[in-house]
C-alpha cells in the first residue's frame, strides 16, 4: 500500500503531462466563444441560401475531424500505456512480472495503434470521395449560375427528405432537379476513352464499372421534388430528373427518363426541349417556395463557437 502511495504521484504527473494540452485548448476556445458572443453579433438578421455543395462541406469538416481525432488517438493511446507500464513495473519489483506487465501493454498498445491506424484509412479515403463530390457540385454550380442571365432561377443542394438535390433549375423550360456525380478518372494514358460515359437510357457505363444507381437516385429525387412543389403550390410541378458528370464527356447511345450532361451541356437548359413549359406566374410559385426551403444557413459569426 506504501509502495502504490509512493509511486502514485509519477503516474498523475504523466497522466496531467498528457492531457495539458487538450483541456487547455478547450477551455480557450470555450472562453473566446463567450467572449466573441457578448462583444459582438451579425448584422444579417435572416438566413443565407445554401450555396454548391453546402451538405457535402458539412460532411468533410466532420470526416476531417473524425481523422484528426484518430491521429490524436493514435499517438496519445500508446504513450499512455507506457507510462501505465512504466508505474506498474515499479510496483511489481520482480523482473518476470515487469516482463508480464511489459508486453501485455505492449501488445494492447499495438491493438489500438493498429485500429486507430484502419479507422483514420477509412476516414481518408471517405474524405477523398467527398472532395471529388465537392468539386463536381461547385463545378456544376458554377455552370448554372450562369444561366442566371438567361432568366433561370438556380438553387442549390435543396434539402429533401433525409436527402438533399445538388441542384434544381427553375426556368421557362422547366424545373430540373440535378444531381451531381463527381467521380474520379484512373491515372492512364489520358485518351478520349478514358474520359467517356456511355448511357443507353439504362444504366451509365464508365471506363472501370457500369451502373445505374445515379440515375434511380436521380429519378426519387425528381419524383420527391414533383409531388412537393405540386403540394406547395397547389398546381402540377413535373421536375426533370438529370444527371450530371461534370469533367467527363457522354456518349449518349439511347434515350431514357433520366437526362444524362457533362457539365458544359447544362448551358443549354433553358432552351431543351421535353421538360414542362412554365409561365412567369409559374415560375415565381416555384421559385418562392424552393427559396423559403434553402434559405436555412445562419451567418458565421452566429454560428462561432458551435461545434465547441
Amino acid at each position: 500500500m506504501n509502495s502504490f502511495l509512493n509511486q502514485a504521484p509519477i503516474l498523475v504527473v504523466l497522466m496531467a503531462a498528457m492531457w495539458i494540452g487538450p483541456v487547455s485548448a478547450i477551455c480557450f476556445l470555450r472562453y473566446r466563444k463567450r467572449r466573441s458572443r457578448a462583444a459582438r453579433r451579425s448584422p444579417i438578421n435572416g438566413q443565407f441560401l445554401r450555396e454548391p455543395g453546402h451538405t457535402l462541406r458539412r460532411q468533410i469538416e466532420e470526416t476531417r475531424s473524425d481523422l484528426y481525432s484518430g491521429v490524436y488517438e493514435a499517438s496519445l493511446i500508446p504513450t499512455m500505456l507506457v507510462a501505465l507500464t512504466l508505474w506498474q513495473a515499479r510496483l511489481s519489483g520482480t523482473a518476470s512480472t515487469q516482463w508480464v506487465v511489459g508486453l501485455t501493454f505492449l501488445a494492447m498498445a499495438l491493438v489500438s495503434l493498429a485500429y486507430t491506424i484502419w479507422t483514420a484509412l477509412k476516414d481518408g479515403q471517405k474524405l477523398d470521395r467527398l472532395r471529388a463530390g465537392l468539386d463536381g457540385e461547385i463545378a456544376v454550380g458554377q455552370e448554372l449560375n450562369r444561366l442566371m442571365l438567361q432568366g433561370a432561377i438556380v438553387f442549390h443542394d435543396v434539402p429533401g427528405e433525409n436527402f438533399n438535390i445538388d441542384h434544381v433549375v427553375v426556368c421557362t423550360s422547366g424545373v430540373f432537379a440535378i444531381e451531381t456525380k463527381g467521380h474520379t478518372k484512373i491515372n492512364g494514358q489520358g485518351g478520349s476513352a478514358e474520359a467517356t460515359v456511355e448511357y443507353d437510357g439504362k444504366c451509365l457505363r464508365f471506363p472501370i464499372w457500369t451502373g445505374r444507381e445515379p440515375l434511380e437516385q436521380a429519378n426519387r429525387q425528381a419524383a420527391w421534388l414533383s409531388k412537393w412543389l405540386t403540394s406547395a403550390t397547389g398546381s402540377l410541378v413535373r421536375a426533370q430528373p438529370i444527371v450530371a458528370l461534370p469533367g467527363w464527356f457522354v456518349k449518349r447511345t439511347g434515350r431514357g427518363e433520366v437526362w444524362v450532361y457533362s457539365g458544359k451541356e447544362l448551358g443549354g437548359l433553358p432552351k431543351a426541349r421535353g421538360g414542362q413549359a412554365l409561365t412567369t406566374q409559374d415560375i415565381q410559385r416555384v421559385s418562392h417556395q424552393l427559396e423559403q426551403r434553402c434559405r436555412t444557413v445562419a451567418p458565421m459569426l452566429a454560428e462561432v463557437g458551435k461545434a465547441i
